[in-house]
């Protein structure tokens, strides 16, 4: 199954292959420059179906750090698209993440921004409680960003609401401690962000949506109660990629195998939606096992897929399927 095609909304996949978001720390002043074209299309010659750009920040001080991609401006735009142009031409379905960092953020001489003004430990800043009208501003950047991407060509966009970012900061008990509307109903901020978003980007493109499904906190968030949220906003997404963690400084987990595949499995069954399972699938059978089971639709490999740009042709190898090889490439394709 991992090398089944598939179809979300009306894009086609040729695989169930993802290589998901990962941070390269590489872009000055948001700008991609050769190291993403290099990084991103190695991928999509190695034969990956789905590849989703790393975290890009949709306002300066929602950058992760001072070296994270941005598409807050119109100057990201054609570097960005000569990037996706480079791996549609292998046969990828590209996406980026539209991405906030909330009181994460670790950019320099900017003041952070969280739903409450507290920090995520002594090393950050405490952040500025974002009034409604701040809110409403930062929703609209989101929006901005969606039509950007639309313009650089990519195939969907995929909105990070994981790992403890502003987001994810609005979803979670631990960090929502507003007494307002947004404090009350904790999935308001992402459902405008979604709205927003929607009507910014090309209607028939799909919109991906990442969520850590577990908290690893008593007072977080875990599958149902994120599960009880995200059913009211079904209709403003197409598909689910399902992480855990990064809400809460001292979470304790471990790491193992297939460690997230159960939130995976349980946002699948309670939503309805095509699920990506991401964390430690790089074993091809584990990741071929857990499509099998109906417990994934999709699998993001990220670490195996940093260390092996080829890890596709290889897992077909592993798991006795042909697929095409680049043409370039074909003298090898025994060796694998």
């Amino acid at each position: 199954m991992l090398f089944d095609p598939i179809e979300i909304k009306n894009l086609k996949f040729k695989n169930r292959i993802v290589m998901p978001p990962m941070c390269q720390y590489q872009a000055i002043d948001g700008v991609a420059n050769n190291w993403h074209m290099m990084h991103y299309a190695a991928r999509a010659v190695g034969q990956v179906g789905t590849i989703i750009f790393e975290a890009s920040a949709i306002e300066t001080r929602g950058r992760i750090s001072m070296n994270d991609l941005g598409i807050w401006d119109d100057k990201h735009i054609n570097p960005l698209g000569s990037i996706v142009k480079e791996c549609q031409k292998y046969g990828a379905k590209v996406g980026i993440q539209l991405a906030h960092a909330g009181r994460k953020s670790r950019v320099l001489d900017e003041t952070i921004v969280a739903p409450t003004a507290t920090a995520f430990n002594d090393t950050f800043s405490i952040p500025h409680e974002l009034t409604i009208s701040e809110i409403k501003e930062i929703i609209i950047k989101f929006g901005k960003a969606a039509k950007r991407a639309e313009l650089a060509g990519f195939d969907f966009v995929e909105i990070h609401g994981a790992h403890g970012y502003l987001i994810n900061e609005f979803l979670s008990p631990v960090t929502n401690l507003r007494g307002d509307e947004y404090g009350k109903n904790k999935e308001l901020f992402l459902k405008e962000v979604l709205e927003e978003v929607k009507s910014c980007f090309q209607n028939e493109k799909p919109v991906f949506l990442r969520v850590s499904g577990e908290e690893y906190h008593e007072n977080g968030n875990h599958p149902e109660s994120l599960s009880a949220m995200l059913s009211k906003l079904s209709e403003y997404f197409d598909a689910l990629h399902v992480s855990s963690g990064g809400i809460y400084e001292k979470e304790k987990y471990n790491i193992f195998p297939a460690y997230q595949l159960e939130y995976a499995e349980k946002l699948k069954h309670i939503l309805h939606k095509p699920t990506i399972a991401v964390g430690r699938l790089e074993n091809p059978e584990l990741a071929e096992n857990a499509l099998i089971a109906g417990k994934a639709d999709m699998i993001a490999i990220g670490k195996g897929m940093l260390s092996d740009p080829h890890w596709a042709l290889h897992a077909a190898r592993k798991l006795g399927v042909d697929i095409e090889w680049p043409e370039s490439y074909l003298r090898a394709k025994g060796l694998v």
